[in-house]
């Protein structure tokens, strides 16, 4: 894979494949996590003397234009982390998208609009994907991937574009895959991996594949009452998918059978209420055992009998893997089972990975120093694809 430093792009038009999906509460970013995250490699190739023009997808708009999901925060945001102007087309492939990249000088910046907002970006027919990649590699010259969190997508800007320009991996990527690699390749061991957020099937896989690599396996969040529910306990009225049990049934056992210790709640907090998130009025919930939630509660966060359980289970670790919150953590009587985890991995001499989404922008929202942990990961699904063995299409393109 070639990195940036293979490609000529003094004088060129660089387009460089973001991921800028990042989080608004109207027009306010409320996590800039992302755009930070690939701020150095655009700086380094518009101080190259590329022209650069950044695209990225942000939420999901259904092929059209939807000004909620408008990226022309982002280029605000983004030119302030520069310390430059960024100039944004209005759109992606049009008159704008045109005119502001024919008006880029060496060294200059400019966003274009949503790719979702054209129907190719998306399409599962090959045809109309190519079309819309012919559009945008006619806007450049070379290629820079640098959107790790959409390189598991098999999109037009992800997995086409890249076969028509010369192309190469940006910081981020090439950063992203070697951190992976230690996770994969050779591992230090004890090798702990914590698995939190809301459903089990979105886990199954990368359950699978780590029942076979990791020491360890700590299960929090929504998807730990299927644990529970599986071993006979009361859920009440937690997050639960039942068509699930058989699965993690046979998860169960096989950790056993392997020697790999497979760790489950053993208090919670739970309540009737599920928490108001905007005003963040406190909330009324009671502290009991995993295998006693009433019938009229649910879970929301794991116990402090179970924070203190998990942070020993991660004293000793010589590699730690963190993909999902272990609670409502976007609210603080449910953020302290997350903030125990976070606070655990930094007290561990471990080389830790926060396995991107939820979990970074929880490291984030409770205050922790992203510098302090081994890496943060900017990509959760394709971080747990990867970690599962999958082909990455959008890695795959920018393979030789």
């Amino acid at each position: 894979m070639k990195t940036i430093d293979d490609l000529e792009v003094a004088g060129k038009r660089v387009f460089v494949r973001a991921d800028l999906n990042v989080p608004l509460d109207g027009d306010t970013i409320t996590d800039d996590g992302r755009i930070r995250a690939v701020a150095p490699t655009i700086a380094r190739l518009a101080e190259a003397g590329a022209k650069v023009i950044v695209a990225s997808h942000l939420g999901r708009p259904k092929g059209a234009p939807d000004p909620q999901f408008s990226l022309a925060p982002v280029a605000k945001r983004l030119g302030e982390i520069l310390g430059k102007p960024v100039a944004f087309a209005a759109d992606t492939v049009g008159d704008s998208a045109k005119a502001t990249v024919a008006a880029l000088g060496d060294g200059e910046v400019t966003l274009l609009e949503n790719l979702r907002f054209n129907a190719g970006e998306t399409s599962k027919d090959d045809a109309e994907r190519a079309a819309f990649a012919d559009q945008l590699a006619a806007l450049a010259d070379a290629y820079v991937g640098d959107g790790f969190g959409a390189v598991h997508r098999k999109h037009a800007s992800v997995y086409d574009l890249p076969a028509r320009l010369p192309h190469a991996a940006g910081d981020l990527i090439a950063t992203e895959v070697g951190v992976l690699k230690k996770l994969t390749e050779d591992v230090k061991r004890p090798y702990v991996v914590v698995l939190g957020g809301a459903k089990v099937s979105d886990k199954l896989a990368v359950i699978d594949e780590l029942l076979g690599k990791a020491d360890r396996l700590l299960i929090g969040g929504g998807m730990a009452y299927t644990f529970l529910k599986a071993k006979g306990y009361e859920v009440g009225i937690s997050l639960l998918q039942e068509d699930q049990i058989p699965a993690v049934t046979e998860y169960m056992e096989r950790a056993e059978r392997d020697g790999v210790e497979l760790v489950l709640p053993v208090d919670i907090l739970a309540s009737a209420d599920f928490p108001d998130l905007k005003t963040k009025a406190p909330a009324d919930f009671v502290t009991v055992d995993a295998d006693r939630i009433p019938s009229d509660k649910e879970g929301l966060d794991i116990g402090p009998k179970t924070r203190e359980l998990y942070a020993s289970k991660l004293a000793d670790a010589a590699t730690v893997f963190w993909n999902g919150p272990l609670g409502v953590f976007e609210h603080p009587d449910y953020a302290g089972g997350t903030s125990a985890i976070a606070q655990a991995l930094l007290d561990t001499d471990a080389f830790t990975v926060v396995g991107g989404g939820d979990s970074a922008a929880a490291v984030r929202t409770l205050g922790f120093d992203e510098t302090a942990f081994g890496h943060i990961s900017t990509g959760g699904g394709a971080s747990l694809e990867y970690l599962e063995g999958k082909t990455l299409p959008g890695l795959a393109a920018l393979e030789d």
